[in-house]
């Protein structure tokens, strides 16, 4: 369904504007998607990205600021999310080699378990099953446009 009859307007005050409103309705409608995605897993969007930052960091550990730079939500409290995922099992914590004051943080057996799980039941590339290839670089050229 096109943008105006999804949320009643037909009438914008430019091509820009219209972007921006389809891009921000777009993003909220991904991201119920997404968290529908996530609800068997008892795990949030968040959650779900410090968990993909961690598998990716392997065998290597992390830090908090780490995975507060590497995260997609940049508003996301990560501390408070890494006590919840330890809480769950999903991840470790263990003693930085180099000064025992830090913490490195590592995802463990049941958080890479959980992972596999999700990537074998969920298609992220579903959501974008109408795109090709070539639609979908030239919609993250602009989208890394709109962000220069």
């Amino acid at each position: 369904m096109k943008l105006e009859e999804e949320i009643a307007q037909h009438q914008f005050a430019g091509e820009q504007q219209k972007a921006m409103i389809n891009l921000l309705f777009t993003y909220h409608w991904a991201v119920a998607k997404m968290r529908s995605d996530f609800k068997p897993y008892d795990i949030t969007m968040q959650q779900f990205n410090i968990l993909r930052i961690l598998r990716g960091q392997m065998p290597n550990p992390c830090t908090i600021n780490l995975l507060k730079e590497r995260m997609l939500d940049k508003m996301c409290d990560a501390s408070r999310m890494v006590e919840r995922l330890l809480q769950k099992g999903y991840i470790e914590r263990c003693v930085n080699k180099k000064d025992r004051r830090a913490v490195d943080i590592k995802i463990s057996e049941n958080g890479l378990a959980l992972l596999a799980k999700f990537d074998a039941s969920s298609d992220p590339n579903k959501m974008f099953s109408s795109l090709t290839d070539q639609e979908a670089k030239q919609l993250n050229e602009l989208l890394d446009k709109v962000r220069s």
